[in-house]
């Protein structure tokens, strides 16, 4: 299986489902406590913008979770996590199988986030950008008293803008980095790539968040990117101008919302190196996982609070995660 493009720059297969969960069910799926499932694994970061916003929002009960497992062929994330390698709602061993009931001829990319209806095993929608942004303002009745504001109406126009740069120079740029088939791809890549993170440590060094003075959907989906950087990207994609720990504005910025709630609580260590030094083995064919880097360091002081803001605003923390969705022990410094 070759992620690289011989020859050439990256390109990512955009074409997604489309179709939205949402209040008013125009598409057909109305928001429905327990109608539907959340299919992720922990080692993708488009995946983890939506554990940590089901998570923030507390629609653990609303919207049931299900965990791939931090591999996967050519063909399909799989449930290699549950016992007999199957969900035990969905019934079925592969991810892929519930693209093919709704669609028999599928031929993209069985990707993660994706959400299925139970009552059919139906995949939904894959649209990872939209799944979070529907989180916020479609399932709002079913969020938990305290749930943040993520993205809020004055602030979606900045929001947008700042999540547009990100995702094209950052969330897509380690990728367009490590999969470049040419020095010269690999070249632009790495250069658009830092130049984006120079800016974000500037607009970071006096201020708290992305957006505003609480956590945003900003925030999270900057956050699925430098959580992995140190442990993945910087080595295996060869993002290597510096590491985040050598980044004093974005290591401590990544620090901070690692120790909220919501964040570091969701992240597994373990299930994303096995996932890229793994998966990708046209760029690591020994397919040896490294041993480091340390993640104690996640849980050194971050010294960001004088900048001011809150993390959740007027809202609350969530509370403790559940025992079933807990990271396993030795995952991560918070993990066990």
């Amino acid at each position: 299986m070759s992620y690289v493009n011989p020859g050439g720059e990256y390109a990512r297969d955009s074409r997604y489902i489309t179709t939205r969960i949402t209040a008013d069910g125009r598409d057909g799926f109305p928001v429905e406590a327990g109608r539907y499932r959340l299919v992720v694994s922990r080692a993708c970061p488009w995946a983890s913008r939506a554990v940590i916003v089901r998570r923030l929002l507390g629609l653990e009960r609303a919207l049931p979770m299900a965990i791939a497992g931090p591999t996967h062929d050519e063909r399909s994330w799989t449930f290699d996590l549950d016992p007999g390698r199957r969900d035990p709602v969905l019934g079925i061993e592969r991810l892929r199988d519930a693209y093919l009931a709704r669609h028999p001829g599928y031929e993209r990319g069985i990707t993660v986030p994706a959400i299925v209806d139970v009552t059919t095993g139906k995949v939904v929608t894959n649209d990872f950008a939209q799944i979070t942004i529907d989180m916020s303002l479609e399932w709002t009745p079913l969020h938990r008293p305290g749930a943040p504001a993520l993205y809020p109406p004055a602030l979606r126009p900045e929001i947008d803008a700042v999540n547009e740069v990100v995702y094209k120079d950052v969330n897509n740029g380690v990728y367009r980095a490590g999969f470049a088939g040419s020095q010269k791809a690999y070249d632009a890549a790495y250069e658009r790539l830092f130049a984006r993170l120079d800016w974000l440590s500037d607009r970071l060094e006096g201020s708290r968040y992305l957006v505003g003075d609480t956590i945003t959907e900003a925030d999270v989906r900057l956050f699925t990117t430098l959580v992995r950087f140190d442990a993945v990207y910087h080595g295996h994609f060869k993002c290597n101008r510096r590491k985040l720990s050598e980044a004093p504005v974005l290591w401590a910025y990544a620090r901070d919302l690692f120790q909220t709630p919501g964040f570091g609580d969701t992240v597994d260590f373990d299930h994303i190196k096995r996932h890229y030094y793994l998966v990708h083995r046209d760029i690591n064919p020994t397919g040896v996982v490294p041993a480091g880097p340390d993640l104690a360091n996640w849980l050194e002081p971050h010294d960001r609070a004088p900048l001011g803001g809150t993390p959740f605003g007027d809202g609350t923390p969530p509370g403790p995660v559940e025992p079933e969705e807990a990271v396993p022990a030795g995952h991560g410094p918070l993990a066990g």
